[in-house]
């Protein structure tokens, strides 16, 4: 008989799966992500910067790479290309476009892939790029033709499909207005497929004029949050990098949920993760001999004939006041429904009520989801510009799937900031998860010495001088860091790792130069004139009386009458479990198993009889 927390999923699990994993009821994007780089290879590309900075095509070249290397850590099942257009030398399926090269088809990025981008890079990397591809006539319309190709070869459900030209040419066919009409045409057909299609025009002298010919070609914005056609090149790879980050990853909804306002009142919204635990990938366990992963199944068996049990042949137990509550399937479900899933208003509460150990996890963000219902956005704007302005927050029951327990958040409203024309923070609520009575403990504060006015001040002082502004992004965790890079020079074959900066450690001699002499201060008012805390000793251990070893704690031995009363009152359960061992021992009784409810179930057999 299945153990009721074999299918009875602990809360904490629910908690990991809705950061780890997206609805799949409602997700309309159910597939790969994929992306190719559309590379212009002309001469002007290789030009170097100003006052030794880098050429357009090494800052592309490393923009690329790092694409590669968080691919292969966050999403290796996503798929990445890299095309080279303006070339001497053709290279695709089937050659059938001249000035196209094909350096890397669409597929998983591996560590062979960033080896070939790292041959690509600096002066070699140049050199190396002109012997293999040269650069000769441009035809954007043959190396759009070229992409389409690459997407329609693929068999696989893809999810999104983006397209990002690299170029510091306005103008690539120089005013031959048949190539500009036939790239436009193919442009076209592509977002008619569902390609999204991205410029990374980067700087020239003179100036990078979009309107020119590009403007044309690039797909407008997907959603308000998306950055649109930027006007100014990039001209430092930070730039790049960060605009090539802002598209290539997709915006994906956790799930989407009917928010039910009252009767008759429902508007569709999206739920997004804004932040979650980066942890470790999970270990992979290989064939020995092919290096294969290999697959775990679980299956039943009869303890007694060792026939093969099916899911109808067995049933869920628990173990209440010394009793076994035998249930079948459908009723463990249906105890373990409470509700269909979404957000439904409760009420609204001031935000002086929020208080800040009601965070007990990540937020989730809310959304309104236009494409679903028409007219969602107008009620979701207006519930959130009256809670803005009331300062309130909207209480809901929020159920995130079906057979899942509700849970009571808090809807914060946030209003959009603008940063120029850039959209800095989006409209919407954050949901607050909000404890029970259960989750909220009590704790015995245990009396301390108080410090006095002046040592108070003199610490305030202290801190003043140490405070700096606190940004999330500025600190990455070493650990994780150190792990991937170990990763990475395993697989590229690299003599040692990268190193990383930790910067988790302290900047002792910067905290020095603020502080000067306020730290001896601080230890004069608080610690004696004859204080040496380098000079203190450890407190050696007292030797036992009898044989000189450390005292041993009592065995705890339980008589029979006081194992039987605590049968008839159904209290086993709050024994430990070396008692119980002991118990066991104490009465001949053998145990298969090590597991608190094996031990007890064994005590209560043998006492029974």
């Amino acid at each position: 008989m299945a153990d009721w927390d074999a299918y009875y999923r602990n809360e904490d699990d629910e908690v990991e799966q809705e950061e780890g994993e997206e609805s799949a009821g409602d997700y309309k994007y159910s597939g790969r992500d994929s992306l190719v780089f559309l590379v212009d290879a002309s001469k002007e590309m290789f030009v170097k910067g100003e006052d030794g900075e880098p050429s357009n095509f090494d800052m592309t070249m490393q923009c690329v790479r790092s694409v590669y290397t968080s691919k292969i850590i966050s999403s290796d099942k996503d798929l990445v290309a890299l095309v080279f257009y303006g070339t001497e030398q053709s290279k695709n399926p089937r050659n059938s476009f001249k000035h196209v090269y094909v350096y890397h088809d669409l597929d998983s990025p591996g560590a062979r892939r960033v080896q070939d981008i790292d041959s690509l890079r600096g002066e070699k990397g140049a050199q190396l790029a002109a012997e293999t591809m040269g650069s000769g006539e441009t035809s954007l319309g043959d190396a759009l033709w070229c992409c389409s190709n690459l997407y329609s070869d693929i068999k696989l459900r893809l999810s999104h499909k983006r397209l990002m030209i690299f170029t510091c040419r306005d103008d690539p066919h120089g005013g031959d207005g048949t190539q500009d009409r036939q790239a436009r045409t193919k442009a076209a057909d592509l977002k008619e497929t569902g390609v999204v299609i991205d410029l990374m025009h980067l700087t020239k002298p003179g100036g990078f004029d979009v309107s020119l010919f590009f403007c044309d070609v690039v797909s407008p914005p997907e959603d308000d949050s998306e950055l649109g056609l930027q006007l100014e090149p990039c001209g430092k790879l930070e730039d790049l990098q960060k605009r090539v980050r802002a598209k290539e990853m997709k915006k994906r909804a956790q799930s989407r949920l009917t928010f039910s306002m009252g009767e008759g009142m429902n508007i569709a919204v999206g739920l997004y993760v804004l932040a979650r635990t980066a942890t470790k990938p999970p270990a992979v366990r290989l064939y020995r001999e092919t290096n294969e992963p290999v697959r775990t199944k679980t299956r039943l068996f009869h303890t007694q004939n060792g026939s093969l049990l099916l899911p109808s042949d067995t049933k869920r137990a628990q173990v209440y006041g010394n009793k076994q509550i035998v249930m079948e399937k459908d009723e463990v479900d249906e105890i373990k429904k409470f509700d269909d899933p979404g957000l439904v208003l409760m009420g609204f509460k001031p935000m002086d009520r929020l208080k800040l150990h009601h965070h007990v996890r990540p937020t989730l963000f809310v959304y309104p989801e236009e494409d679903q219902v028409t007219g969602n956005s107008c009620v979701f704007t207006a519930l959130l510009q009256k809670c803005s302005e009331k300062n309130v927050f909207a209480l809901c029951k929020y159920t995130p799937r079906r057979n899942s327990p509700p849970r009571f958040v808090a809807l914060v409203p946030q209003r959009e900031v603008l940063d120029g024309q850039v959209q800095a923070v989006p409209p919407g609520f954050h949901a607050i998860f909000l404890p029970y009575a259960d989750d909220i403990r009590t704790l015995d504060v245990h009396e301390c010495p108080t410090a006095s006015d002046e040592q108070v001040q003199k610490m305030k002082e202290i801190v003043h001088k140490l405070r700096f502004k606190y940004r999330s992004d500025a600190f990455e965790n070493p650990v994780l860091q150190q792990h991937y890079r170990n990763l990475e020079a395993l697989a590229l074959d690299m003599l040692a790792p990268e190193a990383i900066e930790d910067f988790t450690m302290p900047k002792v001699q910067m905290m020095d130069e603020r502080l000067g002499p306020l730290v001896q201060e601080f230890k004069d008012l608080v610690y004696p004139a004859d204080y040496n805390p380098e000079g203190k000793t450890a407190v050696k251990r007292k030797p036992a009386e009898a044989g000189g070893g450390a005292d041993k704690k009592p065995k705890v031995e339980i008589s029979e009458d006081e194992l039987r009363a605590h049968m008839q009152k159904g209290t086993l359960g709050k024994l430990t479990v070396p008692v119980l061992k002991d118990a066991c021992k104490q009465f001949g009784v053998r145990t298969t198993g090590t597991k608190k409810q094996e031990l007890i179930d064994a005590l209560i057999a043998q006492l029974s009889t």
